[in-house]
């Protein structure tokens, strides 16, 4: 929650105000700047980190020495000697196994061709399934808006309290069922590649959960006058995003235990199968995006380890693992990172702090608070203005956050064009050792056939 009291100040919390000290602290800890600060500082390390991670998996997974896909040198030269402990050999030859079913089911998919009615007939099929999908995610974003329309509402403070737990049981009772709708539909568009049937999966998901996090990120903001006069509308919205945390925190648990292990444990123990269930990758994935958007809760990445570890097996389609690392980070930092900054930096520029309480009380901003912060530097000390210069050009000013945006959009593109240039690189060389090949060729049938005329 926020609070008033202005931390080294004894006359704040002296009870009487003759016992206040005449020489005060000329500057008191300022909590407003804390909050902006904390706050931005840990964004800006986070789109770093997130860039940078973006960038390598980028150029790890993109990047074509192309012998993965080559099925030759695959069998031949894809096991790793140095290794020699049973446990590493079991997932090396597991990896190598899923790799080529990846290369087997690509090279098959590129290879069979349609005709004009089995094309027709899966564009319907294809149709159909995403106006279903779209109209299932456009009836959850109905209900959740209906119920929160009727749960702010409601009157009595027992009644709301109880009632405001509801919401996020609703939301989270949608990200746990309707992703299993969603596999049961790519499974009925029968998609050649099973890559395909993963990236539609997460992009359906991925639509689910922004749509629906994006009308409640629209409904905390216009609904700052809800609260009661005594508290924030800051502390408002917190505490029902923590509501929600809390119980995304609880479904993870609930499916882990009841979804993975109560259904191993049926598998392995009454119906006698040594299979363990498939871990779902697209689920699982926008689980963990989901999470993350709504506040940093590394907490459930363990319990989703130990789970995937004990509990489920690797999927029996083939799936790219190098390329699902590269779209993770991608659906991390631009939908869901980019989003909360949007969202952050909105509340901090444009809407207005709650005027009877909070640490931004009176100011038209939270953005203001920083102007506050320069006037009082400035009148403790002369000397400084220097520093209320440069708030005023670099910070305020928008054409810094631009330059910012543009370099990072402009290594971004470097980035790929170094891996471009470093894909065409690699393809000319595989064309000269071709071309040397054939010479070569061309050379011992010359020199067979000057052997045979002699």
């Amino acid at each position: 929650y926020y609070s008033n009291v202005t931390l080294n100040d004894p006359c704040a919390s002296s009870p009487n105000e003759n016992m206040c000290p005449l020489a005060r602290p000329p500057l008191p800890y300022n909590m407003p700047l804390a909050y902006v600060f904390s706050v931005g500082v840990s964004f800006l390390v986070t789109c770093v980190l997130l860039v940078y991670s973006m960038s390598r998996s980028f150029r790890e997974s993109y990047r074509v020495g192309r012998s993965a896909r080559d099925l030759a040198v695959k069998v031949f030269s894809a096991w790793d000697f140095k290794v020699i402990q049973r446990h590493s050999v079991k997932l090396q030859h597991e990896n190598i196994h899923t790799q080529l079913k990846e290369l087997l089911v690509e090279h098959r998919s590129r290879s069979r061709s349609l005709s004009v009615c089995q094309y027709l007939r899966r564009s319907a099929a294809l149709l159909l399934a995403w106006a279903f999908s779209l109209s299932t995610v456009l009836g959850c974003v109905l209900a959740v808006h209906r119920f929160s329309e009727y749960m702010h509402g409601c009157v009595g403070k027992w009644q709301q309290e109880a009632i405001l737990l509801v919401l996020p049981f609703l939301v989270s009772s949608f990200n746990v069922l309707m992703p299993h709708l969603y596999n049961w539909l790519t499974m009925w568009e029968k998609h050649d590649s099973p890559v395909a049937e993963v990236y539609v999966a997460i992009c359906r998901n991925l639509i689910l959960k922004m749509v629906v996090l994006g009308l409640l990120c629209y409904q905390w903001l216009s609904r700052r006058v809800v609260c009661s006069t005594e508290e924030c509308w800051e502390t408002c919205v917190g505490q029902e995003l923590y509501r929600f945390v809390v119980m995304d925190f609880i479904f993870t648990l609930l499916d882990t235990l009841f979804g993975e292990l109560v259904w191993r444990l049926i598998l392995e123990k009454r119906l006698k199968r040594n299979q363990k269930p498939e871990f779902d990758i697209a689920r699982n994935v926008l689980e963990l995006i989901y999470g993350q958007t709504l506040t940093c809760t590394w907490g459930s990445a363990p319990c989703l380890q130990t789970s995937l570890m004990q509990n489920c097996q690797s999927p029996s389609k083939p799936w790219q693992a190098s390329h699902m690392s590269t779209i993770f980070i991608t659906l991390l930092c631009f939908p869901s990172f980019l989003g909360a900054a949007v969202f952050l930096s909105y509340t901090i520029w444009s809407v207005r702090p709650s005027e009877t309480c909070g640490p931004f009380q009176g100011l038209e901003t939270i953005y203001k608070s920083g102007k506050t912060w320069l006037q009082v530097l400035e009148k403790s000390n002369p000397n400084i203005t220097w520093f209320a210069w440069v708030h005023q050009h670099l910070v305020e000013n928008t054409f810094l956050l631009f330059l910012m945006s543009g370099l990072l959009l402009a290594m971004i593109y470097l980035n790929i064009q170094v891996v471009r240039g470093q894909q065409r690189i690699i393809y000319l060389l595989k064309e000269q050792i071709a071309n040397e090949g054939e010479d070569k060729i061309f050379l011992i049938q010359k020199l067979h056939s000057i052997y045979k005329q002699r």
